[in-house]
């Protein structure tokens, strides 16, 4: 009897309500695929294409990420670049220290500000405020 190991990895993407703040919320799962890439890329895009103002708030959540392979981490770097201007607020909530760089790392390509937070209700509340 053989046994397989299933590998789940891949994007999430959806809209919450809290109050009266309404975001984008992205939940990383795995190690992130080129492939996973090819699938949300066209869902972001037309979610944001239309965004004008006011700017779009955004909590990730990278509790169950484990990173990207590189092709991915290059389509992250260009939805970054394509869309940095909509975003007025990017929460990262996680758990492993290189999401806190990745935080860093990506403000520098954001017009709006990205914070990394390890505690989920923190990174709602720096949305809504």
């Amino acid at each position: 009897m053989t046994t397989s190991t299933v590998q789940r990895h891949g994007l999430s993407i959806g809209i919450e309500r809290i109050n009266d703040a309404l975001f984008i919320v992205l939940k990383a799962v795995g190690k992130l695929t080129h492939e996973d890439y090819e699938v949300i890329t066209p869902l972001l895009d037309s979610a944001l294409g239309e965004v004008t103002h006011p700017k779009v708030k955004a909590l990730i959540d990278g509790t169950e990420m484990q990173g990207w392979e590189l092709r991915a981490a290059w389509d992250d770097f260009k939805i970054g670049l394509r869309h940095g201007n909509e975003f007025e607020k990017i929460a990262i909530y996680g758990n492993k220290g290189w999401q806190e760089i990745t935080a860093k790392v990506g403000g520098w390509f954001l017009s709006g500000e990205v914070r990394y937070f390890e505690d989920r209700a923190e990174a709602l509340a720096w949305l809504e405020a």
